[in-house]
């Protein structure tokens, strides 16, 4: 627990670095709670509670970066915390230890210890109720019971993938072997979970737009290894004897969230690894318990410590990386920056597209002195996260006002909108306008467009203009 709160603080400012998802994170609980109901009725239901969550936490300690990022660091190190005591309880105290050390030092746990969204909350949500799963075998109390559903509740609404933890969790107690009364107590906290989750579900279903950016899974080959090493470690028999076997536990959790997510996406794209980051308490028990077994054995004892070493190391060897802005695939400050620098007052902004709006209103200093061309209501005042745009036709009439354009967006290559507003946008840039220069700053482009009043053939791509990228 100490080892990932040192880790979690260690350049927790990431050189005051902020990325998109945080920054919808910080511009939502600043606002009223009703605001953010209203909101969550368009977009980004399935965060409603987390956001709320930060709202108070805004109010209490102040919306700056560090209560954005502090509540994630404390919540990994609460998981790190129950990882400990699961090693401790099903497979004694060095693996324990081992265990909870391993799980400090993952690079997605430090990652996402640093972030200000819900994943971390989740991963200890999900640790907890894991461990009041183990708990509530031998001993039956219905409170016990009462504990885990909830946790493994809250967890849910919080995120709703965390429910594939539930299905781990079932596999665990089958696999085991269980009495018949056990099953049913779980049986009925799952259906207790299923329920509370329900409306949440079938309410954000009609939000599935907001996954449409996913075209594939998503860091999927670190996952995959994960997984092929907790089942690697798991062909050694870890652990005391009891109830749950360690093993019996931990592989369904590194295995089946991963899994299921991987067939749900053969219908839609889903797969992201930060939603079953809960799958980094299998792979921690496992390795700890994978170094125990080896450090309790004489003839491999001082191979066992050179691999336990080893393997420290190499979960070490990531973390300096994961401290710097670049580690993110965006950089909203390094986006506002360069607007505000590359801008001058009175110049026209326009998004391509228009959810990078929203990036640049986490410091609304950026773009004090520009006019938004396409704004026709802003984020707050319309309960969105980007604004309502004006019809097509009035974009490209406001454009055609200015001399002087400045154009947040996308890196090149990606994939733009096709919606009438984007093609009003890029057509009348087009035809119109030529490019003076860009900038390329992590996970979008700058450039500055000036009107072209010569009638003559545009210049040829690089014709004219400068280009930088920002580091």
């Amino acid at each position: 627990m100490a080892l990932t709160i040192a880790l979690g603080l260690w350049g927790i400012r990431r050189k005051n670095s902020m990325w998109g998802d945080e920054a919808v994170t910080y511009q939502l609980a600043h606002r009223d709670l009703s605001q953010i109901w209203l909101t969550a009725q368009h977009v980004d239901l399935v965060h409603a509670l987390h956001y709320a969550v930060m709202h108070e936490l805004f109010g209490l300690f102040g919306g700056g970066l560090l209560t954005l990022r502090l509540p994630s660091v404390l919540a990994m190190s609460a998981a790190a915390s129950g990882v400990g005591l699961l090693g401790l309880r099903l497979a004694g105290p060095r693996a324990g230890l081992l265990a909870g050390l391993v799980f400090a030092l993952l690079p997605q746990v430090q990652k996402y210890a640093q972030e200000g969204r819900s994943y971390a909350m989740v991963c200890a949500l999900v640790t907890w109720a894991t461990y009041a799963l183990v708990v509530s075998v031998p001993r039956r109390a219905r409170w016990r019971w009462a504990v885990y559903g909830s946790t493994m509740l809250l967890a849910c609404l919080l995120h709703e993938f965390a429910v594939l933890a539930l299905v781990a969790h079932g596999v665990t107690l089958v696999v085991s072997r269980v009495p018949r009364p056990v099953l049913r107590a779980w049986g009925v906290a799952a259906a207790g979970v299923v329920a509370g989750l329900l409306p949440l579900a079938i309410c954000s279903a009609g939000q599935s737009g907001q996954v449409s950016w996913i075209g594939g899974p998503v860091r999927l080959p670190g996952v995959l290894a994960m997984a092929v090493v907790g089942v690697a470690c798991a062909l050694v028999p870890l652990g005391v004897r009891g109830p749950v076997r360690l093993s019996v536990l931990a592989v369904p959790i590194v295995v089946l969230p991963g899994l299921l997510l991987l067939t749900a996406s053969l219908v839609k794209p889903l797969f992201v690894d930060r939603y079953v980051l809960y799958s980094s308490i299998g792979i921690a028990l496992l390795l700890g318990a994978w170094m125990d077994y080896f450090l309790r054995r004489p003839r491999s004892s001082r191979i066992a410590w050179i691999a336990a070493v080893a393997v420290l190391a190499a979960l070490v060897q990531p973390s300096m990386s994961l401290r710097t802005p670049e580690s993110r695939s965006n950089d909203v400050t390094a986006i506002g920056a360069t607007v505000r620098k590359e801008g001058r007052p009175g110049d026209g902004l326009l998004y391509l597209s228009a959810r990078y709006r929203a990036w640049t209103a986490a410091n609304p200093e950026d773009t004090r002195f520009l006019t938004d061309l396409a704004l026709a209501q802003d984020p707050v005042s319309s309960n969105t996260l980007a604004g309502v745009e004006v019809p097509a036709q009035d974009i490209a009439a406001r454009m055609l006002e200015f001399d002087r354009i400045v154009a947040v967006r996308d890196p090149a290559g990606a994939h733009a909108p096709t919606d009438p507003q984007e093609e009003a946008k890029t057509s009348t840039l087009r035809r119109h306008f030529r490019e003076y220069g860009t900038t390329h700053v992590n996970g979008a482009r700058v450039t500055v467009y000036i009107r072209d009043h010569d009638p003559s053939p545009k210049a040829g791509p690089g014709s004219n203009s400068r280009e930088r990228a920002v580091g």
